[in-house]
């Protein structure tokens, strides 16, 4: 049994039709990216998935349970975390209280505060600094470990380089790295292709909405035709 499974998706905001017949598979302990360029639907998918989106049609499971009209607090409630591209932080409080109340809203027995520190050395350092004065790569590592914190059974992480200068993308880049070896299984749509190849084992390509290609990281990587013509890179920009 997949751990999600996206039959025939189709998702709209007011009456504007975002995904048509989307479908996408997340097996167990694995890193899937989802790809393609703004616009794609990429976020809508991820957004479909947590209940976000306002009209949902066709089937999403999680875990073999139907999820397409469960509300967005009992999708989480069931371990679907989403790290969203806003951060979504709380900014007037410090690194310590985000991770305390995260943890605090977890049902089922999430691991302690300090697992976090150890995850991201990087936060250490700040416990008692405000969301709002941390830099874009620190407030990046505080979204992601709010949602480990949270013991999440699926991990979904929307754009989690948007904005950073590439040494702290090396930096998150060496922690997400980790943070899979651990059996956490994750889905992951990026901008960054090569951030996103060298993460995961699959990936999805959409195009407006739609399915366009699906395959292993190493068959991707030998498509030179679909790197350019769905995702604007060369195959030297991918390897």
């Amino acid at each position: 049994m997949s751990v999600l499974e996206l039959d025939a998706v189709n998702a709209f905001y007011g009456n504007s039709h975002v995904l048509f017949d989307l479908d996408l598979t997340v097996e167990q302990n694995e890193v899937v990216a989802l790809l393609g360029r703004n616009g794609a639907g990429k976020t809508t998918t991820l957004r479909s998935i947590t209940g976000t989106v306002g009209r949902r049609e066709g089937l999403i499971t999680f875990r073999g349970h139907d999820i397409t009209n469960h509300s967005v607090d009992a999708i989480s409630n069931m371990g679907v975390k989403l790290v969203p591209e806003e951060r979504r932080i709380f900014p007037t409080l410090t690194v310590q209280e985000n991770l305390v109340v995260a943890r605090d809203s977890c049902t089922g027995t999430p691991p302690p505060v300090e697992e976090m520190y150890e995850i991201f050395p990087a936060l250490d350092d700040h416990r008692d600094s405000r969301g709002r004065n941390l830099s874009g790569g620190e407030q990046q590592m505080l979204a992601v470990a709010r949602a480990l914190v949270q013991d999440p059974d699926l991990l979904l992480l929307d754009e989690p380089t948007e904005g950073l200068a590439p040494v702290i993308v090396e930096d998150l880049t060496e922690v997400l790295e980790d943070v899979v070896k651990e059996d956490v299984t994750v889905l992951i749509t990026e901008q960054n292709v090569e951030f996103a190849l060298d993460l995961s084992e699959r990936a999805y390509i959409i195009e407006s909405g739609r399915n366009a290609w699906e395959g292993s990281i190493t068959e991707l990587r030998e498509r030179d035709d679909l790197l350019e013509e769905y995702l604007s890179v060369g195959a030297t920009e991918a390897d």
